[in-house]
């Protein structure tokens, strides 16, 4: 029967191979008695869900030079952290890292909480990211699965139930794994072998400190694995994207309510998105269409957005949002899909 792979021959590797991130304590720094910063644990592993590390590095370096302590971030006004977040996607993790940051700053004193229960009470904090806390922040051997664990985890047993049926089965497996020495260090390991090496795609198995322990290399299943349920078809939503500039040059924008989609964050007045979209312009207006929609893909569909301009004089009032000054409005605040409709209309 092949041996289970050693924790400690994935440490000697991370200790040479590490990647260095700004929210990461190196191995040999950790050694010598640096302890991370539960703060900037938690930032970036809200930040890097459903995102890649290359986007989150420059948003992170942004967030934590503004808002250097969990403390700042309570304080700081919801519009800002909206639109410091703009283009991050998946708007939901800001409002829910705004709502933990207070959380932490009224309940527990501006300290993250230490015991793996009391993390998993915060808001947008679920069993991932209290795991990743609990074991890089405060070396606690908790068990921590994201997609790289779960890929090392398929081809390290050979295990070809399919994702998401597989997770607790791969949950266990990992856990049988986890270390009570040096767990964040290991931790970091295994997601980094995952993102480096037994990459989904032409993995490099030459080169991985477990490889004599894989039972997928052994039976050459390695590049079919992790297996997965097949992805339902996304359906496709329309709708309408109205851009109202004001003769001196100040734009009409609207912001979207907290709950849904882009919630909390500005963006321009337009339509529901569904079907067959209802003419809904928020100002009255000689209205031009534009060649070109915007489109967009989220999580569940994809989004083809109308878009409409027009050219509106000084003394003209909006059924609804209010404009912003040419001096104050930045592109750059709002959200992907909002910015593709402005680069379709600006001009016209």
């Amino acid at each position: 029967m092949r041996e289970l792979p050693r924790a400690d021959d994935l440490l000697v590797w991370y200790d040479r191979h590490a990647r260095a991130m700004p929210w990461r304590v190196p191995p040999a720094a950790r050694q010598a008695g640096v302890t991370p910063d539960p703060y900037r644990v938690w930032m970036s592993e809200i930040m890097l869900q459903q995102t890649t590390v290359a986007a989150v590095k420059s948003y992170f370096e942004t967030f934590t030079e503004r808002w250097p302590t969990v403390t700042d971030l309570a304080g700081a006004a919801d519009e800002d952290v909206m639109a410091a977040w703009a283009g991050l996607g998946y708007y939901a993790r800001a409002r829910n890292l705004l709502k933990c940051a207070r959380v932490i700053a009224e309940d527990y004193g501006g300290s993250f909480p230490r015991e793996h229960a009391d993390l998993l009470l915060l808001p947008g904090v679920g069993p991932y990211t209290a795991a990743a806390v609990s074991s890089i922040a405060y070396d606690a051997p908790e068990t921590v699965l994201d997609g790289n664990v779960e890929r090392v985890m398929a081809r390290i047993f050979n295990d070809h139930t399919p994702l998401p049926q597989a997770k607790p089965v791969f949950h266990n497996y990992a856990s049988s794994l986890t270390p009570p020495l040096r767990p964040g260090d290991y931790a970091q390991a295994v997601m980094d072998l995952g993102a480096t090496i037994c990459t989904p795609k032409n993995p490099a198995c030459g080169l991985c400190p477990w490889r004599s322990n894989c039972a997928a290399w052994a039976e050459g299943t390695a590049a079919e694995l992790p297996k997965k349920m097949p992805k339902k078809r996304k359906p496709t939503r329309l709708g309408i994207a109205y851009l109202a500039k004001r003769v001196d040059g100040a734009w009409l924008l609207e912001r979207r309510p907290d709950k849904g989609l882009l919630g909390g964050m500005l963006g321009w007045p337009g339509s529901d998105w569904g079907d067959a979209p209802t003419e809904a312009p928020p100002i009255r207006a000689q209205w031009k269409e534009t060649t070109a929609e915007a489109r967009h893909t989220f999580t569940h569909f994809h989004l083809r957005l109308t878009v409409k301009t027009a050219l509106v004089p000084m003394d003209r009032a909006p059924d609804r949002g209010e404009f912003v000054e040419p001096n104050v409005f930045e592109r750059d605040d709002l959200p992907t899909v909002m910015r593709k409709a402005y680069d379709l209309g600006k001009g016209s």
